[in-house]
């Protein structure tokens, strides 16, 4: 079991639908947080709330205004840490961007930039990260995956790439580090009521009868699945019913979306 209590916790995506619940929830366990975003306004528009509604201190929370596709802006973090907390113990890759879009419609530019943020950044943070959690002997990467990086969803092709990647990525980092103290997570929730999805993504949802959660309780459930060490946990049912029976027979699960997949492409 991990006790949240006063680990100085990275946290990046803060400021978006599920970080932001996160950064609430984490607060409440007595966490100390680094709050990453790129926006220095919605990050300080973060912290105002986040003191306001909870009986933290300032002093919990430490604003980083960084890229972390950008090796400064990932030198950055790592030396804000350091400077406010004098380190750090956890690592939530919770950044991410999503299109809802025809792979033949979508950019090079724009696949390379979902690679990018999605995989490339957070596997290069984690390369950042690593030296001193190693040296220190304690040391936790969680990475927020999704339902989609098991399941290949049509019209999401690049973000469900990404996402596959990231969970392979976890797979082979926590076996290389097995011998050490480093804990390496991959959670991965199903669809969630975020602005990452756009209009068009609700209006598809709604036909195929998608179900989607409300951040502040895939917040929760990712919170408890760090408390029990999960090392991969798949939120929602019956889509983790699905990943299983993906992994062993993917011709059914071809079938059985099939008839989704037409309708969802009218949204596209």
């Amino acid at each position: 079991m991990t006790i949240l209590k006063e680990q100085r916790i990275i946290l990046t995506g803060a400021t978006g639908g599920i970080g932001a619940e996160l950064s609430k929830q984490l607060l409440s366990h007595g966490c100390q947080l680094g709050l990453v975003g790129r926006s220095a306004e919605k990050l300080q528009k973060l912290s105002e709330q986040l003191l306001a509604d909870s009986a933290a201190q300032q002093r919990d929370v430490c604003l980083i205004c960084a890229d972390i596709a950008a090796a400064e802006g990932r030198q950055q973090i790592v030396g804000d840490m350091k400077q406010h907390f004098d380190g750090h113990d956890m690592l939530i890759n919770a950044a991410g961007i999503m299109d809802f879009t025809s792979f033949l419609d979508q950019s090079d530019e724009r696949i390379e930039a979902v690679l990018k943020t999605n995989v490339i950044a957070p596997m290069q943070l984690c390369k950042q990260v690593l030296p001193y959690m190693i040296q220190q002997d304690k040391g936790h990467i969680v990475n927020i995956g999704s339902t989609f990086g098991t399941i290949g969803f049509a019209w999401f092709t690049s973000y469900s790439t990404s996402k596959f990647a990231l969970r392979g990525f976890s797979q082979a980092l926590r076996r290389e580090l097995a011998e050490t103290a480093v804990k390496i997570s991959y959670i991965a929730p199903r669809a969630v009521k975020t602005s990452l999805n756009s209009s068009a993504v609700y209006e598809m949802g709604k036909a195929v009868k998608m179900n989607m959660d409300d951040a502040d309780k895939v917040a929760a459930q990712i919170i408890q699945a760090i408390i029990k060490d999960k090392k991969e946990k798949y939120l929602g049912f019956p889509e983790s019913l699905f990943v299983k029976i993906n992994s062993i027979f993917p011709g059914i699960v071809d079938m059985a979306t099939r008839s989704q997949n037409k309708i969802a492409k009218k949204f596209v």
